[in-house]
């Protein structure tokens, strides 16, 4: 009777919800990094770095490498596919794309360092609380989020989830970089501050994120 209470939360309208607002804010976070100048976030670092490379739109390779990722994480921890991981792939790259050509081409959002600032605080906030939401909502995470889950898998636990994401997040930045300085790129339009506070600090706040909501709602 547990577990089949599980499963009708799992698809309860509130999970639905933070599935959803998870996905906006990982979205927001991308783009936020982008506009801050700083560095961006790990695995879009990478991406960047690949997309550039390739002279690739970076919504369009981040579809397929979480694909790839997903084949992975299917033979490996399937438990964590959901609705949520093809909302992920689909949605993230492209929400970045479009708020950073509506405030910085449409709009003709002037970056001041101040602004700059911000973007950074708010990309760092925006990453750990959203991969928190749709942890929590247990529709799925995103591929590349599962990825820290496979290393907890296969070292037994010894690696906890919090330094194993900041084991993947630190891999993905060196990758980044290499094809960035392939691609003859300047490496500081990808990596930066901002970089390395989120690879640093996303899993020890995803984890505080979701002790807290976990707990706001009882779960």
């Amino acid at each position: 009777m547990k577990q089949e209470g599980k499963e009708r939360k799992k698809y309860s309208p509130w999970n639905l919800l933070l599935m959803l607002v998870g996905i906006l804010l990982i979205g927001m976070c991308v783009a936020t990094y982008r506009m801050s100048g700083f560095g961006v976030d790990p695995f879009s670092c990478m991406n960047l770095g690949i997309s550039g490379f390739l002279r690739m739109s970076f919504g369009t390779w981040q579809l397929i490498i979480n694909a790839v990722i997903l084949v992975i994480v299917w033979f490996t921890v399937r438990q964590y596919i959901g609705l949520g991981t093809v909302v992920n792939m689909v949605c993230v790259g492209y929400t970045a794309d479009f708020l950073c050509w509506i405030f910085l081409e449409q709009i003709g959002l002037q970056v001041t360092m101040p602004l700059r600032i911000l973007f950074l605080i708010l990309g760092t906030l925006f990453a750990s609380l959203g991969c928190a939401c749709y942890m929590i909502a247990n529709m799925g995470i995103a591929p590349y989020d599962s990825v820290a889950f496979i290393i907890t898998k296969y070292t037994h636990e010894k690696i906890p989830f919090r330094f194993a994401r900041v084991v993947s997040d630190l891999t993905v930045v060196v990758i980044g970089i290499v094809f960035c300085l392939m691609a003859h790129n300047s490496i500081w339009e990808i990596v930066g501050l901002g970089t390395i506070v989120n690879a640093c600090l996303n899993g020890p706040l995803i984890q505080f994120f979701r002790d807290r909501i976990e707990a706001l709602l009882k779960i």
